[in-house]
Order: C-alpha cells, then sequence, then structure tokens
C-alpha cells in the first residue's frame, strides 16, 4: 500500500503544472476600496482603489472612476481602463456618499454585489459625509495602504465603542430584517479621514441622522454589542469652569446586563429596559469622597445616563428608525399585534412607550485617590 502511495506522490511531482492558468500578481487588479456616489448633475459614479505591484510604479495605489448607472457596468468600465485582471473578491472597504444615502431605496444597487458570488461579504459599509473621490484620492504617506487603513480605522473606532462595525452581510440582513433599522460608520475627510460616529438608516436605507460618539457608545450598549466602551457626563452643581471643565467624570463600562421586557396595550407597544452597568472611574475633575459618598456619586450618573438614553430613543423614534431591535423584541413576545405593523414597524415604534432605569455600580476607582 505504502509503494503505491509513494508512486503516485512521484507522478505528481514529475507531471508540469499548467502553466497557461498561471497568473502573476503584477498582472491583476485587486479591487480592495469601492465607492459610489453621485455628481453635481445627480449622475451615479462609481470608484475603485486598487494596490500596485509594478517595481517601476512610483505610486503604490492607483484610482478609477466610473460614471454608470450600474456596479455591473462600472466593473465592465474598469476592465476597460485596468492593465490587470480585475478582482474582486477581496474588496475591504464599501463607501457610500451621503447624497446616495439620502435616497430611499439605494440599497437596490448593491444588487449586483450580492449576486456575485466573488465579492467579499465581509467588505465594511461605510458612509462618507462629503464627495467619495476626495477618500478615494487620498493618499497618506504614514499610512499603510488606504484600503488597509480605512479597514483598521473602522475595526479599531468599534473596539473602543465609538461607531458600529457593519459588514456588507451584515447590511443585507438589518435592510430585510422587519424588526430592526441599519446603522453603518461614518467618516469625513478633513487632513486625513476621521470617523465622525454612526450614520443611522431607516427601513428603506434613507439616510436618518448622525450619532456622536457618546451616542454611538450608547447605541452598542442597548444592542448588547459594546466591549469595552468609555462614557463622559457632567454631574450637576459642580460647576462648569472654563478651560478646565470641573463638573465631568468619566468612566469605562466592564459589561453590561440589558433586560428587556415587552407588552401591547392600548394598541401600543410598550418596552422597559433596564440597564445594569458596572464601571471604573478613569477621570473626575472634581474633588469627591469617592470611597464615604460613593452612592451618591452613583446616583448622579445613574440619573444622567438616564437622561441620554432617554433623549437618544426620543431621537430614533422622531425619525422612525429602530437601530436597537426592539421589533425583535415585539416580534417575539407580542407576535399577533406585530405582525399587523411589521410592514410599517418604525411608524409603531414612533408611537411606543419606552420606559428606562439605569443602575451604575462603582467597581474601580483607578490608582490615584
Amino acid at each position: 500500500m505504502k509503494r503505491w502511495v509513494m508512486l503516485g506522490l512521484l507522478v505528481l511531482l514529475l507531471v508540469p503544472g499548467c502553466s497557461n492558468d498561471k497568473i502573476n500578481v503584477e498582472d491583476l487588479t485587486l479591487g480592495l476600496m469601492l465607492g459610489m456616489d453621485l455628481d453635481q448633475d445627480n449622475h451615479m459614479v462609481y470608484y475603485l482603489s486598487s494596490p500596485v505591484f509594478n517595481k517601476e510604479a512610483v505610486k503604490k495605489n492607483e484610482e478609477f472612476g466610473r460614471k454608470t448607472e450600474t456596479f455591473r457596468q462600472a466593473m465592465t468600465g474598469f476592465d476597460a481602463m485596468t492593465t490587470g485582471l480585475t478582482i474582486r473578491g477581496k474588496v475591504q472597504v464599501m463607501l457610500v456618499g451621503k447624497r446616495v444615502l439620502q435616497h430611499p431605496d439605494w440599497f437596490r444597487l448593491f444588487d449586483g454585489v450580492y449576486r456575485d458570488a466573488k465579492y467579499s461579504v465581509n467588505a465594511r459599509v461605510i458612509a462618507v459625509d462629503g464627495p467619495v473621490s476626495e477618500i478615494i484620492d487620498f493618499y497618506p504617506l504614514d499610512k499603510p495602504r488606504l484600503p488597509l487603513h480605512m479597514t483598521k480605522l473602522i475595526d479599531t473606532a468599534n473596539r473602543r465603542g465609538i461607531t458600529v462595525r457593519t459588514t456588507l452581510q451584515e447590511l443585507h440582513r438589518q435592510m430585510y430584517e422587519k424588526g430592526m433599522t441599519p446603522s453603518i460608520s461614518e467618516v469625513k475627510m478633513s487632513k486625513a479621514v476621521e470617523v465622525t460616529g454612526t450614520a443611522v438608516l431607516n427601513e428603506r436605507g434613507k439616510y436618518g441622522e448622525l450619532l456622536g460618539f457618546q451616542e454611538s457608545s450608547l447605541l452598542l450598549l442597548l444592542q448588547n454589542r459594546g466591549k469595552e466602551i468609555n462614557l463622559s457626563v457632567e454631574i450637576p452643581g459642580k460647576g462648569h469652569g472654563r478651560p478646565v471643565p470641573r463638573s465631568v467624570t468619566t468612566f469605562r463600562v466592564k459589561s453590561s446586563k440589558i433586560k428587556i421586557k415587552t407588552k401591547h396595550a392600548q394598541d401600543k407597544f410598550q418596552f422597559d429596559i433596564d440597564i445594569r452597568l458596572p464601571i471604573a472611574l478613569s477621570e473626575r475633575l472634581f474633588p469627591f469622597d469617592v470611597r464615604k459618598k460613593g452612592d451618591k456619586l452613583q446616583q448622579a450618573i445613574d440619573k444622567q445616563l438616564k437622561r441620554q438614553f432617554e433623549q437618544l430613543i426620543r431621537s430614533f423614534q422622531k425619525h422612525q428608525v429602530d437601530p436597537i431591535g426592539l421589533g425583535l423584541y415585539a416580534r417575539a413576545h407580542e407576535y399577533q399585534a406585530y405582525k399587523k405593523v411589521q410592514d410599517r414597524w418604525g411608524e409603531a415604534f414612533a408611537k411606543a412607550d419606552v420606559k428606562l432605569s439605569v443602575k451604575t455600580e462603582i467597581v474601580d476607582m483607578g490608582p490615584a485617590k
């Protein structure tokens, strides 16, 4: 038996490979970043960013723009412009201009992406506040290739709890899930590319509002997706000194326990959200004896956090969006009532009663007294 195995391996080693099927990396155009935006005349423009592997090339990235109606047409146009065979399976970032997001049903433009199995479903979907071309053409000398830098930028911001991390696959789920509405990271171009927060979309994908860093952190907590989140609150009565703010305390949420109870009464949904947060103080800009009066500080933090959570949810209801996914709880616990409004859940959620209770516990004060 071993003799036949050895003979088979020898044959495989001696038989030459099909050299005609080999493609050198220099002959490929790896589309690592794609973008879509509207020009001044409201025509769709698609972008492609690809690394250059040619030793003679001074610039290590090449960028292309194509004015067409669909992604599929744009890819055909890129094939006519590039010297290498365009490869779509390595896409890391998908940029979408804010002007595109302000139109309902823009998501249909992704149809060709989802139907082509060669596209990577792990690409990060990012909203761009401003022209997408500014980011596509950005060439930082002190950072890795831009698509890799963008990927790391979003992943790190998500780990820090200041934005969500939505891939093509996750966006597809959120768009077709009737019990929640989508949310994606948002960036803008200044001296460099910077994360600005989280873009919240309605059930048709239309841009609703931008959540800042603190609001994005609160959203991640409500979604039970917060890993290690830093929050800041102002404690009333401690003054507002300038330039040094004396009323601010910052703390790190090590873990969270969120319980959501759902009812349907008087023709509307009711949600009771109980939030428990063990916290570690990381900054306190006012004198306070935490050891003796820790309970009072916790109560003050609870009150301010509750106010912030309530403002966030009222804003969601105003825009008729539900990035938290409370519709999933409504479907699970009040299915008959949810079934009647599932096709207009944003409107039903806007009328819902949402009650919150927040309880923090200081478990760490840091090494400083």
